[in-house]
Order: C-alpha cells, then sequence, then structure tokens
C-alpha cells in the first residue's frame, strides 16, 4: 500500500498562549479546527481568534477557528485532560521548528486489505518507525478497562446468586403462609399436580413482572449515567448501556429463577397432608 503523498491535517497538542491578539495578518489567514472539550472549557467557538504557539506564553501564530471537532468515543481518551487541535502541517512544522517530522499519523487502508498485512508492508517499507494496527493500538489501551469489566462480571455473578437465594427464600415464605388454601383445595380434590402448576404459574408471572421493571429501572439508570458522565468527560462515550440481548438474558434468568423456586415452594406443599395444612 502506498501512503499518501500529503497528509493535510495533524492532531496534535495545542499550546494556548493568551486571548485574542489583534494583529493585522499580511499572510493569508491560518485556521483551525478545536474539539469541544476545549471549546467547552475556554469557552472559544467558531469565528473566534487566538495564539497559538510552541510554549505558553511565547509568541505565536494569530489563527482563527473555523470548526469544532466532535470527540470520538475513545475509551484510552476518558482519564486524559488533553485538547485536540487540527491544523495544517506546515503550520504545524513552523510553530514546532522542526520539518518533515511527526509523532504519530494514521494511514487508512481500504475495506478489503488486512490491516496486519498493511503495518507488516510498512514497517518492511522502511526504518525509523512502526506501524500497528488500530485494534492493536485499542487493545493495549484499554488493559484498565478490559480489567474493570472482569470486575463488573464479578459482581454481576454474585448478584444472581444472591438473588436467587433471596427469591427463593421469599417464595417459600409467600407459599407457607398460604398453606391453609392449598390445604382447602386439596380436601376439595385438587389434585397435588394442580397445586403445584398453579404455584409455578403464579411464582413465574411474578419473576417476568419484576424483570420488566427491572429492565425499565436499568435503563434509566444507565440513561442517567451517560448523561451525567459525557457531561463530565465532554465525550460521547457510553459508560452504561442496555442492550436487547441483556433484557432477554435477564427475562430468560429471571423466568427460570422463577420456575425453580416455586417448584420447590409447591413440593414443601404437597408433600404435607391436607388436614396438616389446615392445621387439623
Amino acid at each position: 500500500m502506498a501512503l499518501p503523498p500529503r497528509v493535510p491535517l495533524l492532531v496534535a497538542s495545542l499550546v494556548l498562549a493568551g486571548p485574542l491578539a489583534a494583529q493585522a495578518a499580511v499572510a493569508p489567514e491560518r485556521t483551525i479546527a478545536i474539539d469541544e472539550r476545549l471549546a467547552a472549557t475556554a469557552g472559544l467557538s467558531v469565528g473566534d481568534r487566538v495564539v497559538l504557539g510552541p510554549v505558553a506564553g511565547a509568541p505565536g501564530d494569530t489563527v482563527r477557528i473555523v470548526a469544532i471537532t466532535r470527540r470520538g468515543a475513545d475509551p484510552s481518551e476518558v482519564a486524559r485532560s488533553e485538547f485536540k487541535v487540527r491544523l495544517h502541517l506546515e503550520h504545524l512544522q513552523s510553530l514546532a521548528g522542526s520539518g518533515d517530522r511527526v509523532g504519530r499519523f494514521a494511514v487508512q487502508s481500504s475495506p478489503a486489505s488486512s490491516p496486519a498485512a498493511v503495518s507488516a508492508a510498512i514497517n518492511a517499507a522502511a526504518f525509523g518507525f512502526r506501524a500497528y494496527p488500530a485494534a492493536e493500538v485499542a487493545v493495549e489501551t484499554s488493559a484498565t478497562f478490559r480489567v474493570v469489566n472482569r470486575f463488573h462480571r464479578a459482581i454481576g455473578i454474585i448478584t444472581i446468586v444472591a438473588s436467587a437465594i433471596f427469591l427463593l427464600c421469599i417464595t417459600l415464605l409467600k407459599v407457607d403462609e398460604r398453606r391453609r388454601d392449598m390445604g382447602a383445595l386439596r380436601l376439595l380434590g385438587i389434585s397435588r399436580a394442580s397445586v403445584v402448576r398453579a404455584v409455578v404459574l403464579e411464582s413465574s408471572l411474578v419473576a417476568l413482572v419484576g424483570s420488566v421493571m427491572g429492565a425499565g429501572i436499568g435503563w434509566v439508570a444507565s440513561w442517567l449515567v451517560n448523561w451525567h458522565y459525557q457531561g463530565v468527560y465532554a465525550t460521547p462515550l457510553r459508560f452504561a448501556i442496555v442492550t436487547p440481548g441483556i433484557v432477554a438474558f435477564a427475562v430468560a434468568l429471571s423466568l427460570a429463577l422463577g420456575v425453580v423456586s416455586g417448584w420447590f415452594a409447591a413440593q414443601r406443599l404437597v408433600r404435607r397432608a391436607p388436614l396438616e395444612l389446615v392445621g387439623r
């Protein structure tokens, strides 16, 4: 794959040297684009003029902001208090005082080509730099989030086990409170199988209603979490999600727990004599 002859824009660090500079530009006015976090923090908007310099407080170039870019949903950028500015490459080189040098840049490959093959071809073409596929960079920079993900999974498993035990205990207690009714039904000739089906059906309906309510509460909670932290970090990254797959898994698991707990509770009733259930 051949490298593009010229990289028009480059992401670079910005040193905001000061407020507006009312200097008459002889050369064509230079323009830049800033990200929304910088715009919100510094109170800048499109059309404002700022001074860019290699060091804070040093003389620089007066440039005009022509665009405000939206930040990408990159987890590795959340914890960094960095700002991004896009400017022309020759402008960056003149500010940095070094030409033909860049720290890093991105190359977009065609969909038909393999990123690993492209990076291997670039690394074999020359020395002095190193190319990495975007997926590899994402894995290296997301180690912290993988640890957090495992921690959340462990919490989820513990919560499910504790909820199952709690649901079983509550079902046993509630069914035991109705032992007189069940005993009366047995004395009227209702079969044990019918009693078991009635208890299982009732516990399944309770589990279904509870899972629907839980899914609604989870959706509202995730919306509040995203609304708060997206505003704090000025990022479109979603910190909590409720997908259809998660809802389906939660409903299925709740129904299974409801059926199992109802069956155990019903078995305790039908194994006792009807007269014992009514207190005789």
